[in-house]
């Protein structure tokens, strides 16, 4: 590639020689009314004298002039901008062969899904915009030795920090090029000094220098020079380039393959499942990722195989719904999320909103149970209803919607399997009575709840009697009640338990009691026993 028409091209458009000659002139003049007449006269006869103006002017010139400084950035970046986009358009060539070998070395390997996605991948990191930031610029400056032994500085070296690598291209061309212009310049000086002629002794070499700075000579020079080095540093950049595109590539190839690392896995060992991969869309990938995850946690490797054979492999990863497969990343199971789909239907929102999934396997529920449970429209109760068995539950299930909304509310679970269980073994007649009890005073269960008491009433000869016997609250003894409750024990129509049960206190007095007069009787009837001494 040619660079020197791009260089005159931008020296045109900026302008330059005009801000040169300008520069020049304020240059010479100021070193004109800084130097005495004997050291301007001195070097005419001194090369020490003239290179030291000559340097000083160069340095006046280029590097202290801000609009030289602006007028030399922009070159380089005009020049940087064309180059970059032609970097893009080479870029974009190279992004065809590049897939095309992606897609040999993955598709027999892994499936043309796989090949395509990667491929896609690695074709983005070819598009190339240089245009798309502002560049952010920072200067510095250096010192080198002339390439005709004069010392020159060097201008500026402007560091363009652009957003990507096609901008960043021209980065590290300003410090050598502009080195160069100052060399060339300072260079170009010294050879007039031996050829001019010296008519204008009280100016000294200044008029020379001004003259060589602004010629045409001068100006091929400094643009051949920056052309020049523009064209060494590119072809570095170009391989670097070249380098770090087929890194990327690779480590796209290593990212993805770490991402899908069980899935590729299974398509390097599989050839059914190589074919599935085939068809799964590339929006897919990560469902597939989690689904073969799941299953391979829970099933084993068999497992997947088997889920790919009778399609409930792909039904997971094409059909399941997001609320289903959120069942299955709670539970970490894939056939957890199938059964929950099969028994909620469309009401699987509500089941994952009421955190049903989380208290009971999909076993302990039914359909109808389970739109039941939702039914309640209210959260404790749901919780409640769905943290029972199915077995516990369905009895309560029978309750109409009110009474099982308030009993849900108002009793714990371990109350609510008593109350299930009472519904299950009492009679017709005993269980009305104890519902009805309860559904007045949920309170009530307390007393029934416990293990003991339930086993003794549902042991009873008579279930109502004891029923009633228990749900009796007086917070006063009444001997009229316990005689009545003594009676029906003693028949035999209720368990001696729940006389035990209902008067704790009553018959722990009364035991007292009965010890003490039994001591007492003791004592009277046989007196204290003497003892004869001998």
């Amino acid at each position: 590639m040619d660079y020197k028409p791009l260089v005159a091209e931008a020296w045109s458009r900026n302008e330059v020689d005009l801000i040169l000659a300008r520069r020049i002139d304020e240059a010479i003049e100021e070193l004109r009314q800084e130097s005495s007449w004997l050291a301007l006269i001195e070097s005419l006869a001194s090369k020490d004298a003239a290179e030291k103006l000559s340097t000083s002017a160069a340095e006046r010139v280029f590097q202290r002039s801000e609009k030289m400084r602006t007028a030399i950035e922009g070159i380089a970046t005009f020049v940087g901008r064309d180059v970059g986009k032609r970097i893009e358009l080479a870029t974009a060539d190279a992004a065809e062969p590049a897939t095309q070998c992606l897609r040999a070395f993955l598709g027999p390997r892994y499936g043309s899904t796989v090949a395509a996605v990667v491929s896609r991948d690695a074709t983005q990191q070819f598009i190339i915009d240089p245009s798309k930031a502002a560049p952010q610029v920072s200067t510095g400056q250096v010192l080198v030795e002339g390439s005709e032994g004069l010392t020159g500085a060097v201008i500026l070296l402007v560091r363009r920090q652009l957003s990507n690598m096609a901008a960043r291209v021209g980065q590290r061309l300003i410090g050598v090029v502009l080195g160069r212009i100052v060399s060339v310049v300072a260079g170009g000086v010294g050879v007039v000094l031996i050829a001019k002629d010296i008519w204008e002794l009280r100016h000294g070499v200044l008029p020379i220098i001004a003259t060589e700075m602004k010629s045409p000579g001068t100006r091929e020079k400094v643009q051949d020079e920056l052309a020049r080095a523009i064209s060494e540093q590119m072809t570095e950049h170009v391989r670097d380039i070249g380098a770090k595109a087929a890194d990327r590539v690779v480590d796209i190839w290593l990212d993805f393959r770490r991402a899908h690392a069980q899935v590729l896995g299974l398509a390097e060992k599989n050839d059914s499942f190589r074919q599935f991969l085939d068809t799964v869309k590339p929006a897919s990938l990560g469902r597939l990722d989690e689904a073969v995850g799941l299953v391979l946690a829970s099933e084993g490797e068999t497992g997947v195989l088997k889920r790919l054979g009778d399609g409930t492999l792909r039904e997971a990863v094409e059909r399941l719904p997001a609320a289903a497969f959120d069942i299955a990343r709670d539970t970490r199971s894939l056939e957890t999320a199938f059964q929950w789909q099969n028994i909620a239907g469309d009401s699987l929102p509500k089941v994952i909103e009421n955190e049903i999934h989380r208290r009971n396997p999909p076993s302990e529920f039914t359909k109808a149970g389970l739109a039941r449970i939702l039914s309640m429209q209210d959260r404790v109760a749901i919780s409640r209803l769905a943290s029972l068995k199915g077995t516990v539950r369905t009895p309560l299930l029978e309750l109409d919607d009110d009474n099982l909304r308030r009993l849900s509310r108002a009793l714990p679970e371990t109350e609510l399997e008593s109350l299930s269980g009472y519904m299950t073994g009492l009679e017709r007649a005993a269980g009305n009575r104890l519902l009805s009890a309860v559904a007045q005073s949920p309170g009530k269960m307390q007393i029934l709840a416990s293990p003991g008491v339930r086993t003794a009433i549902l042991q009873s000869h008579d279930q109502a009697a004891a029923v009633g016997m228990m749900l009796r609250s007086d917070a006063i003894f009444e001997p009229g009640d316990f005689a009545t409750d003594l009676s029906l024990v003693r028949s035999g129509k209720v368990s001696p338990w729940l006389l035990w049960s209902r008067y704790p206190g009553a018959l722990s007095v009364m035991g007292f009691l009965g010890l003490f007069i039994l001591l007492l009787m003791t004592r009277l009837l046989f007196g204290r026993r003497v003892r004869v001494t001998r």
